[in-house]
């Protein structure tokens, strides 16, 4: 009887995703945690959609981050870190005009929500949460733009803003805010008539910026 056909080698099977490299699996957490939140917001947020949305088990989220609570810290501080070096960059594309970087500043700003909803709308929402680092990255966004409202007005590196000057910041502040929300909300749809989101901060954010701001810095005190 003739020997039967060799047996074809089995196939290895892929190693099992809670077997990443602490940091990829990190990572991956957070990149999961951020779709289930730009999809069903912070009420509809849960460890376990994290570890199924990554692929591994559902206690994997709690040893790296400890709770839901702590992804979402990781998350935020994510978020306001990549904020600033939003801002940041806008700094740079607007060089030595302080007009041009605040405008670009309020792109970059937009922009950044536009790319990351579910970072940009937790981040806003975590007035009760005490973390350190989170608040450390909160801060250095928030003196990213007002260094550049310093600069708009010729005050010093650290020096206070007045009470008008705080107004303008906070004016500023409300115009980007409030168009990323819009936009992030489909509300803008009809009048931007389904304008490419470059199109739409260059030619209407950024006109309405630029007007502002030389408002602000033609009728507010210098310092």
């Amino acid at each position: 009887m003739p020997a039967s056909p060799p047996k074809p080698p089995r196939a290895r099977s892929a190693a099992p995703r809670d077997a990443y490299h602490h940091g990829a699996l990190r990572e991956a957490l957070l990149e999961a945690a951020e779709g289930l939140l730009a999809e069903r917001g912070l009420e509809g947020f849960s460890l376990r959609e994290v570890a199924r949305r990554s692929g591994v088990s559902p206690a994997a989220p709690a040893h790296h981050f400890g709770d839901a609570h702590g992804l979402l810290t990781a998350v935020a501080i994510q978020a306001f870190d990549g904020l600033r070096e939003a801002l940041e960059a806008g700094n740079a594309r607007g060089g030595d005009d302080p007009i041009a970087r605040l405008r670009e500043q309020g792109l970059g700003y937009v922009g950044f929500a536009l790319r990351y909803p579910g970072r940009f709308g937790l981040m806003f929402r975590c007035e009760d949460n005490h973390d350190a680092q989170l608040r450390q990255s909160g801060r250095a966004a928030y003196g990213v733009l007002e260094d550049g409202m310093r600069a708009l007005y010729r005050l010093p590196s650290q020096a206070p803003l007045s009470a008008t000057q705080l107004q303008g910041l906070l004016a500023v502040w409300s115009v980007v805010h409030g168009f990323a929300h819009l936009q992030l909300a489909h509300q803008l749809d009809d009048a931007l008539q389904g304008a490419p989101r470059e199109a739409v901060l260059r030619n209407t954010l950024a006109p309405l910026l630029e007007q502002q701001l030389r408002g602000l810095a033609a009728d507010l005190p210098q310092g």
